[in-house]
């Protein structure tokens, strides 16, 4: 039987603050770490996913050890996102309500530094902080980490992702050696082992569900489509299901922004959340999400990161993510508070290898399902219409109209009206899906394998202008990812713009990248060695590849200054929004804003290494008059 807050150990402030917050009963993330953690001073590596109480599970216990009396720095809270700092900070506030003179700041990028000098300067008994934005108050002599008996990496898998191994290395090297230690991950990838292994005190492992793994009330589907009709799929997807409230997660800024654009102009209650709004335009967004004004927001992984909703009835993978563990994060963004969610995937033919991936990490099983046909999606919409009628509260106030509509139709019979007045808000799906297409693919099978998987031969479709795609015989069977693609790419000076989409399968990776890199890069990189591998690069254009002599269109000296590129933004580093942009050239964006630039040649080959072996969119039917 699932224990009460009240048996855990905590204090009356915060088992007043709480319930007035309507906690019954703890999570069991809850009730396995918080009674640890008050009863022993330990290093604890919690493996749970998104939303399932973690906040709760460190924050408590940090209060109740909390001295209010004493203004130095005691705990530290690390977040990959400013999203994510607000709201657990936001979160303790709420949770130590009665404690006196509690101070929690949170410090991140994309807000005034100076402000929040000046907060840690009146004393802060907890700071929550992004990796970056921290570094920077460490390094500026204004943060003290000293005294602190707490230190906390929350969604440590997701910071790493984004690329802020070495800001966590420099922190945790100052931080006091005889400090608690927690780790909170949804996944435990190889660095995460690192940190614990290298920063942590014997830490104790607990495990809520299954590690990598999904929430269990979460269902998996994929729908099969070209990859021009992604969008028309996306739409067809959100009508079949008129009660749909989701996140709809795109790769790119750009992508992200083009998505909800779309989908406002066709009519639907749809906004976007990216890394290039302002903090007051970010709150703005979420707060009409929260209130359900918006029933589609559309996002980077990034930019939903802290994002606390719990009705989501749908996530939906527009595109997938480049790592596989960051479907974690996004399904477990559904199914929670105990209420069952649906995850979707829109995927294109040559992508059916990564649903195998993801299903083989999170072990859940994904289903096939069609795209709704016209007639399908034209019956739901009508069931849906006919059971908001029967939910109209009928006010007293329509009695007196009630003989003049009576007269006015006194010529009609009840099925004509039933027929007008269906019709009135109908007529216009009818019109927009009389001669719909059947949007799924039908996989021709000449180009399967004999496990039924596409075959990698072809790259993922036409290059954009003044891209091409580089062919590399590495892929995910070799633990190669996105990430060492770009950082090999990096190593040889293709600055930020100059690397676009990166599509890495079982034993092949395709990577877009500036034509006029191209030949210089297949100069570089072909039959050297990389991690043991004996590299083959090659130039593939509309599925055929060829080796390139011609003379180098790219500068000998490489641009080292694309390091120290940064875009402010707040605590972001979209390393996994690498996809090509909607209508410009594909490029790898960056929003290195909370930390320094990108760590270019960490996987750099050595000179002696490398030379040993020498949619087109339709008018949707407008839903603006459905959704007031």
């Amino acid at each position: 039987m699932s224990k009460q807050f009240h048996e855990l150990g905590l204090n009356q402030n915060i088992i007043k603050a709480i319930t007035e917050l309507g906690f019954q009963n703890p999570t069991p993330v809850q009730e396995r770490i918080i009674p640890t953690l008050i009863q022993e001073n330990r290093d604890i590596v919690c493996l749970a996913q998104t939303g399932t109480g973690k906040t709760a599970a460190f924050g408590l216990p940090i209060l109740e050890s909390l001295d209010t009396k004493d203004f130095h720095t005691q705990a530290l809270i690390l977040s990959p996102t400013r999203e994510l700092c607000r709201q657990i900070t936001e979160d303790i506030n709420n949770y130590g309500k009665y404690y006196d003179n509690l101070n929690i700041v949170a410090v991140y990028g994309g807000a005034s530094i100076e402000t929040q000098i000046r907060a840690l300067k009146k004393g802060a008994h907890i700071i929550v902080a992004t990796p970056g934005r921290m570094v920077d108050l460490l390094n500026r002599g204004v943060a003290n980490i000293e005294n602190i008996q707490t230190l906390v990496l929350d969604e440590a898998d997701e910071m790493l992702n984004m690329g802020f191994k070495d800001e966590l290395d420099l922190i945790l090297e100052k931080a006091p050696k005889e400090r608690r230690s927690l780790l909170f991950s949804a996944t435990l990838p190889l660095e995460v082992e690192g940190i614990a292994k290298h920063y942590m005190n014997k830490p104790e492992i607990v495990t809520v569900g299954t590690r990598n793994s999904g929430a269990t009330n979460v269902k998996h589907y994929y729908y099969v489509v070209h990859a021009k009709d992604r969008y028309l799929a996306l739409k067809r997807i959100a009508d079949h299901n008129p009660d749909i409230y989701a996140i709809i997660f795109c790769r790119t800024r750009q992508e992200t922004q083009d998505i909800a654009d779309s989908l406002v102009k066709d009519g639907y209650n749809a906004d976007a959340l990216h890394g290039e709004l302002s903090q007051g335009q970010r709150d703005q967004v979420m707060g009409r999400f929260k209130n359900k004004t918006l029933s589609l927001l559309v996002a980077t992984d990034v930019a939903a990161r802290g994002i606390d909703v719990n009705e989501l009835t749908h996530v939906i993978n527009y595109n997938l993510p480049d790592e596989a563990e960051q479907y974690t994060h996004r399904s477990g963004r559904t199914g929670r508070a105990d209420k069952n969610g649906i995850s979707i995937a829109i995927i294109n033919s040559k992508e059916l290898h990564k649903i195998k991936r993801i299903e083989k990490l999170i072990g859940k099983t994904f289903s096939q399902a069609k795209i709704p046909t016209g007639n399908e999606v034209c019956s739901m919409q009508l069931l849906h219409l006919i059971q908001q009628i029967e939910k109209v509260e009928v006010k007293d106030e329509i009695a007196e109209y009630v003989n003049l509509i009576n007269d006015k139709w006194k010529d009609i019979s009840k099925e004509e009206i039933v027929q007008k007045v269906l019709s009135l808000e109908f007529n216009r799906f009818l019109d927009y899906y009389r001669h719909a297409p059947d949007l799924n693919l039908k996989e021709e099978s000449s180009r399967k394998n004999n496990d039924g998987s596409v075959r990698d031969a072809y790259p993922p479709g036409p290059s954009e202008k003044g891209f091409t795609w580089l062919k590399l015989n590495m892929g995910f069977r070799m633990n190669v990812s996105a990430r060492h693609i770009i950082r090999l790419l990096s190593s040889l000076g293709v600055g930020q713009n100059g690397v676009g989409k990166i599509d890495v399968r079982r034993e092949l990776t395709f990577a877009a990248v500036t034509s006029k890199a191209a030949a210089y890069l297949v100069e570089e990189l072909n039959d050297t060695e990389y991690k043991g591998l004996h590299l083959k690069v090659s130039i593939s254009e509309d599925g055929k590849e060829y080796q390139r002599d011609s003379q180098r269109e790219y500068p000998r000296e490489r641009q080292r200054d694309d390091r120290d590129g940064r875009e402010r933004e707040g605590g972001e580093r979209n390393s996994g929004d690498r996809n090509a942009q909607r209508g410009t050239a594909p490029r790898r964006e960056l929003a290195g804003s909370d930390r320094g630039g990108d760590r270019r040649g960490k996987d750099k080959p050595s000179r002696n290494e490398r030379r040993t072996s020498s949619g087109g969119r339709s008018q949707g039917p407008n839903r603006r008059d459905r959704n007031r």
